[in-house]
Formats: C-alpha cells, structure tokens, sequence
C-alpha cells in the first residue's frame, strides 16, 4: 500500500492534505469543547489546535496516518478534520478517526460523503482488505453514524485509554472488510444520491 497525500473530492466536501494552512479556518470552527468530549485531545485555543495539526503532521512523516481538512466545495470553508490512521501496510489495514465536523455541519451528509470518500480510496484504490474504526463506548452519536454506514460492531476494548480528567474509556471497535464494500458502496451512494441540490 502506498498512502500519500492525495485530495479526494465529493460533491459536497473535499478532503484535502491536512497542512498548517488549514488552522486558521480550523480555528474558526473546532474551538468547541464538545467537539473533543469523548478523545484524549483537549482544545481549548488556537495554539491547542496548532499542536493538533502539527501532530497529526509528524505522524504523517513517520507513515502512520495521512490526516484531511474536509473543506466545503461552494465556500472553500473548513468543516472539520479526519484522517486514516494506525496504517497497516503489509497487513493492508488502516483505520478511519479522528474526525470531527463543526457543529453547524453535523446530522448533514457531510460526515457520510467524507466516509465515502475515505472507504473508496481505501478498498478501491490503496487494496485495503480491512478498515476499522473506534469510538468511545458512551458516544452514541458516533456509533449510531457508523452503524449507519453499515461498519459491523466487533467487540469493546475494555479500559483502553485514559481520559483528560481520568475517566476510563472503553473503545467499541468496527471494521468493513473488503467482501462487504461493494454492497455498502451502492448504499451509501443511494443515500447521497437522495440529498437535495
């Protein structure tokens, strides 16, 4: 698998390379404490936000994770972030997180057209036979959005991470595998297909 920046285009959004430029508008819409309620990232600024990105940016060099700006095709407005993450090259994985919409842009086909975009990529173009994704067990928003696009739920991951705060998070894990994502593809392309405009 070779992951490198690339820029996927939907008809509403379109995933950019993530890079520095992108925090400014970032800032503009990310500075919202529940945006970052259930991960270990706390934001709180614009120099919170600066490290994010910067952060995000060395795990790209150390080939661990090519993050997104998703930017708003008729404005050119940054919504939000995602990225592919804990890349698995020779087992041909990679997992789907990070990302978080503004406010304004969510419960919109926003989150399902950057879904879209990243699931075909992945099986369509970098050969992944696997892709998973993790939630907070107690962020029902974002389990019920994965669901939606048709991941199967694979089990929970008992205390897995520490939270700002010291709460104990158990992780609900979900995949799509390569024999699933012709079908889901038509599906969520029929769900796009029904959006006004």
């Amino acid at each position: 698998m070779q992951i490198k920046p690339i820029i996927l285009e939907g008809t509403i959004v379109r995933l950019e390379p993530l890079s520095m430029s992108h925090v400014d508008g970032l800032s503009a819409v990310g500075i919202d404490e529940e945006l970052w309620r259930y991960t270990t990232t706390v934001i709180r600024n614009r120099g919170d936000l600066e490290r994010y990105v910067e952060a995000a940016l060395e795990l790209q060099k150390e080939g661990k994770a090519l993050p997104f700006a998703i930017i708003e095709k008729t404005s050119g407005r940054a919504l939000g972030s995602t990225r592919y993450g804990n890349i698995d090259g020779p087992n041909k994985r990679v997992e789907i997180g990070w990302t978080w919409v503004a406010p304004a842009w969510q419960r919109t086909p926003v989150n399902t057209e950057c879904k879209y975009l990243l699931l075909k990529h992945a099986f369509e173009t970098l050969g992944c036979i696997r892709v998973e994704f993790k939630t907070d067990s107690t962020n029902m928003k974002s389990r019920n959005a994965l669901a939606r696009i048709g991941a199967m739920e694979e089990g929970v991951f008992r205390n897995h991470m520490i939270m700002p705060g010291g709460r104990l998070r158990h992780s609900v894990y979900y995949s799509i595998v390569d024999s699933e994502w012709e079908a889901l593809k038509r599906g969520l392309e029929a769900k796009l297909a029904r959006l006004p405009g």
